[in-house]
């Protein structure tokens, strides 16, 4: 089911464009240099949108030239004080996020609500299972979430967001699931609070990657503690193994065993690196040993089929020649370079 397309500066949410990467800094938003140099990092990672947290006034002030030096547009993150919302607008936040069960003052909401619909500026609404003071079930979730439309909608606000995240893989998939089917307004999906490392990577890859298999999910965060890049790049990673980022260079490996006879991982890892911005669908393929050989990566593109001194490139499941090990990795980049001058 398509949904409600809302327009966040120059980027589509919903309606069938392209699902979006975001991240959030976690420098002190006041501190405008240091904000500014990670936005910047934050795009030239890919990330499609950024979230700047706005705790107090210095951070809404700050908010003014953060905006203006960003090239993707700037959703302001907004707890507690509706009025920090309104400061945001006023410095031309692109977005605000709202999480309305710790924003007690109704009018405030109200006239919250009213500037964002005059002005265009979306609202999403964020409603994290762990935000209320006693655990609530998926269902109050859900329809904690669906009084909240209603009631924006009579504020004067339809271009809405939302997102019902939990640390839970479970949990968060029902509550997305159960809201998909109930509202026609794009949804942000992910897991909070995931963790660090390995575990949070996983869980938000199963989490995200669950929804994204059953068409749920318009715009994606990966929230993981520690730099915010790593998230971007991550999200990108799940969009392209989910299969729905297709211009991208896959590199496909043996597991390697006791038959293996070239340094797999190292030449897999340094043509993933070699290849990460080249915007074009294609397989290459680093296979151990003879068993793992053509047959077994008769899909890539081309590849490498290990044997002890010389090893054999093989394209498009064709033999092309021997090469001696040491020039695997140059020798591919050659083949490579001439798919993407195709």
């Amino acid at each position: 089911m398509l949904k409600k397309r809302i327009s966040v500066k120059n980027l589509i949410i919903g309606g069938g464009a392209p699902i979006s990467v975001q991240s959030m800094t976690n420098t002190l938003t006041e501190d405008i240099n240091s904000t500014i140099k990670q936005v910047i990092r934050l795009e030239e990672a890919g990330a499609d949108i950024i979230r700047v947290s706005i705790p107090n006034s210095k951070a809404a002030v700050a908010l003014k030239q953060i905006v203006k030096e960003s090239t993707v547009p700037i959703v302001a993150d907004i707890h507690y004080d509706y009025k920090l919302a309104l400061a945001s607008i006023e410095a031309g936040a692109h977005k605000i996020r709202i999480n309305p069960s710790n924003i007690t003052h109704k009018q405030g909401l109200k006239t919250l609500a009213r500037v964002a619909g005059e002005k265009n500026i979306p609202i999403r609404i964020g409603f994290n299972q762990g935000a209320f003071k006693t655990r609530i079930s998926i269902d109050e979730l859900v329809s904690r979430t669906l009084e909240a439309i209603k009631d924006m909608e009579d504020y004067g606000c339809t271009n809405l967001v939302l997102a019902v995240k939990c640390s839970d893989v479970n949990i968060t998939i029902a509550s997305y699931r159960k809201l998909y089917g109930l509202t026609n307004y794009p949804l942000h999906i992910g897991l909070t609070e995931a963790g660090a490392g390995e575990t949070a990577i996983i869980k938000s890859s199963i989490a995200i990657g669950t929804l994204l298999s059953d068409g749920i999910g318009d715009t994606i965060r990966v929230s993981l503690a520690g730099d915010p890049v790593r998230e971007v790049l991550v999200g990108k990673k799940i969009l392209q193994c989910a299969g729905i980022v297709k211009d991208f260079v896959e590199i496909i490996a043996c597991p390697t065993c006791a038959r293996t006879v070239l340094p797999v991982e190292k030449i897999a890892m340094e043509l993933e690196n070699m290849t990460r911005n080249t915007k074009k669908p294609l397989k290459i393929a680093v296979m151990g040993c003879a068993v793992n050989g053509i047959g077994e990566a008769g899909n890539a593109d081309f590849g490498v089929c290990g044997g002890k001194t010389q090893s054999l490139l093989f394209k498009n499941g064709e033999r092309i020649k021997n090469v001696i090990n040491s020039e695997i990795t140059n020798e591919l980049l050659k083949i490579l370079e001439e798919y993407t001058n195709e």
